[in-house]
Order: structure tokens, then sequence, then C-alpha cells
């Protein structure tokens, strides 16, 4: 979820795998059919009056994650699904197969900076990617940063970098434990030494240089006085700038605004040097948009004007020509247009469509090499369209087929752009586009364990409850024999304007490999048909989501793909909302489920951290309406005592300062105290990690690999 979302035991040698796996064969029917004795968890008297409403919360003790009780509730949970885990005699062989497809290099999108590119590089199995230059394509690149020597056990991450406008200083940012907040420090290139700068309390923002180097723009809170809770109203983002060389107290206040404490802000610099452009944000996929003039390209002060600040559509900047700011926007057109604004005039008059809104959903837009290029969904699968920068038609960008591209960054004067492609069955592969000749080139192309030609894709459509038409993707081994019996993984996630599109992972590359069947739906409440498909799952509508994934699953069933007891269901952060919240209304549907970093209190979400910027997705239990509507899903209170559940493993971070753990503390307490039959309700929690972001690679593959196991053994599937 966005805002708008290592040191570990390598895997066994084969030898260790096979000693294991004898061992714990004897034991392999005994962890499938018993339940775990679960860590009792006390109640405490905690009621809350809802608008009239009495709902009790009797486990609100576990909000606080810093206590010693809390402490110890997690390590006597972990200590319950260790056991369970470490018994299933797919563990070990899951986690190797996982290992072995992950080990591949990856790739990031180049971007060229000061006459230099710029891209990411993990040769495989680093904890962190690393990032790389070098200033011709063809010449052998260095490293400019390897976030790996940050921290000894690969836990710090690189959490966002801007080359300075020559190419020689990169600002970067670094995170600890998967946390949202960041630490900016300026890097020599050519020595590899930071410089003395360092800024503090950055959160949800990234650093742009102004043209003449002097120094970068950067979003922060304020430091919290001593003992002071960073929650809710208590604190707000201002825009900075930071000129080098100097203390972080003397960094100049360029926006913000404390009758509005939900306002945040990014900023932008346009190809000319001229403006610094201002993305207001204060959750939900509506913003605001200001420009400020740059002089002789520095900053020297003065007040943004506003483009819009009605908070009444998306507005992203996408460049300039001449006096005009080209601006993509869904404002008077649900699936997206671009427009250009005159700065120089006023009122509705100074606004003109380039490209009108057409049948797709506009997801993106850049301005390179004179021309306009616009991405598109259709059917959840990516189309790329030229323009001139009149708006007039240049045809489409042939992309090397049905999946999902994205990139095409760059300046208006750049003659190339870099992309990736990616299918559910094919490896992200970098392309280099010549915009002048519309050609591709292959950049990378990366070599994996998995071999593609074994599998097939196709994409289907699915009816949910109120008639509404979504796709799903679906992915397996050649031959599949539709007869009901397949194990098959269902994801979903359903919220904040965020497409689900086509994608290789290797979640779902080993569990075809073990002869699952993959399936990705692309329901309401993602942007995959623009901003009423969005809306359509939102507040008083977000029963439309889970209807949806509800509806997929019937589907699979229907057609003979599966049966309940072999279906498996995962999302993460507002998809394991979506988990929790369809397994409580339909449990008899599924086999498995897994919610990871799951927003599952619906009543007090917006009351930690970032929180409250999701009320416009979600509504708010202060509001009498939207209280009756989230009560009625909230994965917390909806739980069915006396109803047989599916097998569920809870997933969250200690250290998760976005979804806090919070959340998935109470939903498995409550869970391991209702009746819901003897499947497993287990909480699998990572100390020392965070939401997810940053995540070192030995930690992201003991954690979906557990996962997957965890599905296998709850099926009964054979040894990978």
């Amino acid at each position: 979820m966005t805002n708008k979302i290592r040191p570990a035991r390598l895997p066994a040698s084969k030898a260790l795998v096979i000693a294991c796996l004898a061992l714990l064969s004897s034991s392999a029917s005994f962890a499938q059919t018993s339940t775990p004795s679960y860590p009792a968890t006390a109640r405490v008297e905690q009621t809350d009056n809802y608008h009239g409403t009495t709902v009790a919360d009797p486990y609100r003790w576990l909000e606080d994650d810093n206590s010693a009780q809390t402490k110890d509730w997690v390590k006597a949970q972990n200590q319950v699904t260790d056991a369970y885990l470490a018994a299933m005699p797919q563990r070990l062989p899951v986690r190797k197969l996982y290992t072995e497809l992950y080990n591949f290099e990856k790739f990031g999108v180049p971007f060229k900076e000061g006459g230099r590119y710029f891209w990411t590089r993990n040769n495989g199995l680093q904890q962190q990617s690393v990032l790389y230059t070098a200033k011709s394509l063809k010449d052998q690149p260095s490293i400019a940063l390897d976030p790996n020597t940050l921290s000894q056990d690969g836990t710090v991450a690189l959490s966002g970098y801007a080359p300075s406008p020559n190419g020689k200083l990169l600002a970067y940012g670094s995170s600890k434990a998967g946390s949202d907040w960041q630490t900016w420090k300026v890097r020599d290139l050519a020595t590899g030494r930071d410089l003395p700068d360092a800024i503090e309390w950055v959160k949800f923002s990234s650093a742009t240089w102004t043209p003449d180097g002097k120094g970068f723009f950067y979003s922060r809170y304020d430091a919290p006085a001593e003992g002071a809770a960073l929650t809710g109203a208590n604190y707000f983002q201002k825009l900075f700038y930071h000129r080098l060389g100097t203390p972080q107290s003397a960094d100049v206040l360029v926006a913000a605004n404390p009758q509005e404490k939900e306002w945040g802000f990014n900023s932008s610099v346009t190809d000319d040097g001229k403006l610094l452009v201002i993305n207001v944000w204060k959750g939900g996929s509506k913003n605001g948009l200001m420009v400020l003039p740059l002089v002789k390209g520095g900053f020297a002060g003065g007040e943004p004007k506003a483009i819009s600040l009605a908070f009444d559509a998306a507005y992203e900047a996408v460049g300039v020509n001449g006096q005009q700011l080209i601006v993509k926007t869904n404002k008077d057109a649900p699936r997206g247009r671009l427009v250009a604004i005159d700065l120089q005039g006023t009122g509705k008059e100074a606004w003109k469509t380039l490209v009108a809104e057409g049948p797709d959903a506009m997801t993106g837009a850049s301005a390179v090499g004179g021309r306009l290029l616009l991405s598109y969904l259709r059917d959840a699968s990516t189309l790329v369209r030229r323009h001139g920068l009149d708006g007039k038609p240049q045809g489409e960008v042939q992309l090397p087929g049905v999946g999902t591209a994205s990139g095409f960054g760059g300046r208006v004067q750049d003659r190339e752009t870099f992309f990736s492609y990616t299918s559910l069955t094919t490896p992200s592969s970098i392309y280099r586009y010549d915009v002048a000749s519309n050609k591709l080139s292959l950049f990378k192309r990366p070599q994996t364990a998995f071999d593609a030609e074994q599998y097939e894709t196709r994409r289907e459509f699915v009816t949910s409850k109120d008639g509404t038409r979504f796709p799903i993707f679906i992915a397996h081994k050649k031959g599949l024999k539709l007869d009901g019996t397949n194990p098959t993984l269902l994801y979903g996630y359903g919220g904040f304007n965020a497409s689900m599109t086509p994608g290789y992972g290797i979640t779902s590359a080993a569990w075809m490999k073990m002869g699952g069947v993959y399936v990705l739906a692309s329901i309401r409440g993602g942007g995959e048909y623009g901003a009423a498909w969005h809306e359509a799952g939102t507040k008083l509508k977000k029963q439309n989501v889970f209807d949806d994934f509800i509806a997929a699953g019937e589907w699979l069933v229907a057609q003979k793909y599966t049966q309940p007891a072999k279906l498996a269901i995962n999302g993460g952060s507002n998809g394991g909302l979506l988990v929790g919240a369809v397994v409580n209304q339909r449990p008899e549907l599924f086999g498995a489920a897994v919610p990871a970093v799951g927003v599952m209190d619906m009543l007090r979400f917006h009351k930690f951290t970032i929180g409250w910027a999701w009320v416009p997705d979600y509504g708010s239990s202060e509001n009498p309406e939207e209280f009756k509507a989230l009560l009625a899903y909230s994965p917390l209170h909806t739980i069915k005592s006396g109803v047989k559940y599916p097998a569920i493993m809870v997933t969250t971070g200690d250290h998760d300062d976005r979804v806090v753990p919070a959340h998935s503390f109470k939903y498995t307490a409550a869970l391991q105290a209702a009746d819901t039959g003897p499947a497993p309700k287990l909480i699998r929690i990572e100390t020392q990690a965070g939401h997810g972001a940053g995540k070192p690679t030995s930690k992201i593959i003991e954690e979906r690999a557990d996962m997957l196991a965890f599905f296998a053994h709850t099926f009964n599937m054979p040894l990978p």
C-alpha cells in the first residue's frame, strides 16, 4: 500500500534436505491434521461507542508493539509457527526451489543524467540491488552505490536516489528494517565518499536537484518532541530546499500548510529548468498541483502558484512546451486525457485538450525525443501510443507481446528512452527505444532456471455479483487437465488505484513449477479501467472488491481448474484486508489463505502512522454511514465463530510503520480465540522487518517460500 503500498539461513544443501525429510516424514500427517496449541492471549475490558453502537476491542493492548507483554506475545506466537513450519516436509525443498528460481540477474530500467547512464543490478542473491553507472551502454559499468555496504545484515535499503545534473554527485536515501523513515545523504561519485550533508525525518519523498546543482528539494516532517508520538494530526509534511554544504537547520521552507495538515509534497523540475512543479497529495488518488519559477536554474524563493488545489481529480505534470504546461489528468475524463495549460492565462480558457479521453485507461505519460509517449491499459495489458507535442497521433510502440511495460522516462530533448517488459511467464527484460526511428533494441535479458516454454498463460473474463465483467490472468504448465484437482493460488489487491497487470514473479514461477495454477485478478478498486473503476471499489462500494474476488474463486471452481479444498488466496497490505474479508464472508470457498501485512481493524486504521491518508479509499468510522460499511467487512470484527475456516497464516513485520503490526496481531488473536475448526490459524512475524519495501533477499526467500510450503502442505502436494 502506498500513501496515495537480512541475516538469514541460507537454503540447506541437498544432502541436508534429504536428511531432514527423512526425519520429518513420520510427523507429516500429524502436522497436517493437528490443531496447534496457541499461546493464551489476554483480553481486556475495552469497548468503544460508535454512533450509538458499542464495539468491544479486547486486544487493544496489542497495539503497543513496544511493550514487554506484546514482545512476549510475539515470541510465543513465533515459536508455535516455527514449530509448525519446521514439521512440514515441503518446507526445505520449496525453499531450495525458490532460491534456485530467485538466483538470476535482475536489472532496473536505465536513465540518463549528467551525460551518464544509471541502472540497478542484482547478481541473483545479493541482499540489496546495487546502483551502477557508465558513460556509454557499451562501457563496463562502475558501482555508484552498493547498499549492501551500508549494513552487515542487509537490512539497510536504498530508498531513493537522484544524481546531480552534472552526474558527479548522488543524493540517496536509506531506510532501516523496512521503515518508511529515510535518511538522505550526498555521495561524491568520483571518490565514493559522502559529503557532510545529512537530511533526517524524511518520509514519502525523493530529492529533486535544481539545474545549477547547488542543492535539492525534499519533503520531511518536524523532529518530534521527546516522547511525542508521530501520528495523525500531530505532524505534517513540509517541502524544503537544501543547499549543499549547509546544515539541515538552514534549509529553506518552500511549501507547507499548517491549516491542511494532511497535505504532502513531491516535486520535479521541468526539462527547460525554469519551473519547479509541486505535486500536493493528501491521501487517495486526487491531488493538487503548483508551480514555482526558478531563477537561472536555481532556487531564489517565492510563493508557489496554484494550477489546481481543488483535489477534484488526479493531475500529473508531463512536460512543458513553450509557455504551456502539459498535464495528464482525469478531470472530466475518468479514463484520462492530456491537457496543455497556458501558464500566462487564467480560468478554464487557459486549458486546452491535447489528447482526448479514449476507450482505454491512460496510466502514464512522458515527453521524450520531441514526442509524447502515452501508456494505456486495455483489459489490464499495456499499450503505448506516440503523439506529437501538439497532441497529434503518430502510431503505436510495438511491444514484445501482451503483458506489462513500464518506464519510458527521460527528457524531451533525449533521443532514447528505456522500459521493462514482462508477463506472467516472462521475466522482466529491459529494452532501449529509439524515439525518432520508433525501433526497439534489447538492453538486458535475464537468464533464469524457469523454462517459459513449458508454461502457458491466458486472459479470461469473470462476471461479478452485480454483472460487472473483469479480467483474470491464468498461468500453468502446458497440458493442464481441467478436472477440478489442481492446487490453485489466486492473488488480488483491489484498491488505491493500483492496477494489477501480468508480470513475472518468483512466487508464481515456483508455484507453477510445483504443479500449481497461478491466477491474478484485476478487480475493482484498482486503476485498470480508470477513475470510475477505482471509485467503484472505495468507501460505501468497497464490498464490490470482495464480490469480484469471490466471483473469481467461484469461476475457477466452476471451470474445473480447482475445488475449494485446493484453492489458496494471497494478498498484501490492502490485499491482506481483501483476503481477511473474503475468508470471513466465504470461508467454505477456500482451502488456505495468507493475508500479508493486512489492514485488519477498519475502525481504527486511521489512528496509526499514515493510516489517515487511506480515508479517501476506505472512509472513516467517524462518519456514521461509513462506520456501518466498515464494520460490515472489517476482518477483525467479522470472524465467524462456529464456522469451519480454511488454514490461515498471517504474516507481518514487527517494524512495519505503514500498516502497523497491531492489525495482524489483533486479528490473529481473535481468530485463534474463535471456534473456526481444526485448520491452523498461525501468524508469522518477521523481526527487524517492515512493510516490505527494501526487504533483504534472504528474508524474501524465507517468507515467500514458507507461504508456498504452507499451501503445499495444506493441499498435500508432492514435494518439488
